[in-house]
């Protein structure tokens, strides 16, 4: 058998649903973190917590966003996707609800924190359930379609959130969305199933389900190169969803609502792209790294574009351009994954390489308000941001691909096994 060989995948029309489940789940988690966007100025007028401080919510989010992410690709590989997606999802829109509530900064983090820990195991779970229904040279279209899930939350946040604010307060969008999460995860539990044998193959007796081995992963020098260059890009997109709209409000001068328009438009811009890059990449052999290099160096330079604009005509023109940078290269460094690691450790790789990602995310907020405030620079702190993804250009040049799955240690075990 040869070293690269998979289960075999074929298309079965019960693919669709798996990835319309899989990406209404991961909608609904996106939905719940760029909430925080357009809300946080409100909750902080709330608990009395300046414009520094507010990046410490963020932060809170995203620590326990990165342990879930790293957990939960080990339970998705262990437990089965639909398990992981359907009760993490769940939870999830219950810390929503109460984040709601809270009248305590302390208890706010901590609700945060909540939200993040449950939030991250989606998206482990939708990789996986990808790998497993969609053949590889489908799974650029299909990653890209998921992968819409994150900017199309971050639209949905800032067309509802400044509304809901200024007709019911800042708590109703959390209990909104809280309870939508809630809904979408039992639908996930009873509707979806897992592949054992992958998507279409003949079904099997389910295999005893046993912890998975990850040794092969941390000796593969492909994933930590992609597992490092998504911490830089991560930097960039996420920097930007969580204080785009307190800097423009507050650097810029402008409005919530025409904020929350702007960085809409920035997430529209990334739906309409995401799913046509990844149907570029699968047409030209799946070749997807050079793609990620030229992205991350256009990401680079949307950033320092968006902060020389001191305007809200200025934002509209640079937002659409930088939605679509900042967000078109997951998909492809996502598609790269199950190839580098095999589908046997597709939720346990993508949940570690995610882990590293966010911890771009995680640090961020925090760092980019300290920036802020001692500079008190809009373009400053746009140049923090571009850093990230300057970073994570310079190390996708050294992935390997094509025959990187023969060097890989986890799928030549894989395939030993198999």
């Amino acid at each position: 058998m040869s070293l690269t060989s998979e289960p075999v995948v074929v298309r079965h029309p019960y693919r669709w649903v798996v990835l319309a489940l899989a990406w209404a789940a991961f909608t609904m988690t996106a939905v719940d973190r760029s909430t925080w966007g357009p809300a946080s100025v409100s909750v902080g007028e709330h608990l009395g917590v300046s414009l520094a401080g507010l990046g410490v919510f963020a932060t809170g989010y995203y620590v326990g966003y990165v342990i879930s992410n790293a957990a939960g690709g080990v339970l998705t590989d262990w437990l089965g996707p639909r398990v992981v997606i359907g009760c993490s999802l769940f939870l999830a829109g219950g810390f929503m609800i109460l984040f709601g509530e809270t009248d305590s900064v302390a208890m706010g983090i901590a609700f945060q924190a909540g939200v993040g820990v449950f939030a991250g195991c989606d998206y482990s779970a939708g990789v996986k359930l990808i790998s497993q229904w969609f053949p590889p040279k489908d799974r650029g279209f299909a990653m890209g379609v998921f992968m819409t899930a994150t900017s199309l939350g971050t639209v949905i946040a800032n067309a509802v959130v400044p509304s809901l604010i200024a007709a019911s307060g800042w708590s109703a969008s959390y209990h909104l969305f809280g309870a939508g999460s809630m809904v979408v995860a039992v639908l996930c539990l009873v509707l979806l199933r897992n592949s054992d044998a992958g998507a279409g193959a003949a079904r099997s007796a389910p295999a005893a389900r046993r912890a998975p081995d990850l040794r092969p992963l941390a000796r593969n020098r492909d994933l930590w190169l992609i597992g490092l260059a998504g911490f830089g890009g991560l930097w960039g997109t996420y920097g930007f969803i969580t204080w785009s709209n307190a800097l423009m409000i507050k650097g810029s001068g402008i409005s919530a609502t025409q904020a929350g328009t702007v960085v809409a438009i920035f997430g529209v811009a990334a739906i309409v792209a995401k799913p046509f890059m990844g149907v570029v990449s699968d047409l030209f052999g799946g070749r997807r790294r050079l793609p990620t290099v030229i992205v991350l160096g256009a990401f680079v330079v949307t950033l320092l574009a968006f902060g020389t604009r001191d305007s809200l005509a200025g934002f509209l023109w640079v937002a659409p351009f930088l939605g679509v940078a900042a967000y078109v290269y997951s998909p492809l460094m996502i598609a790269l994954i199950p190839e580098i690691a095999g589908v046997g450790l597709a939720g346990s790789a993508a949940g570690a390489t995610n882990a590293f990602w966010q911890l771009g995310s995680t640090i961020v907020p925090v760092v980019l308000g300290a920036v802020f405030q001692a500079t008190g620079s809009f373009f400053w702190a746009f140049a923090t941001l571009a850093v990230g993804p300057l970073l994570g250009m310079f190390l996708m040049l050294g992935v390997r691909e094509g025959d990187a799955a023969v060097r890989s240690p986890s799928v030549r075990a894989q395939a030993l096994v198999r």
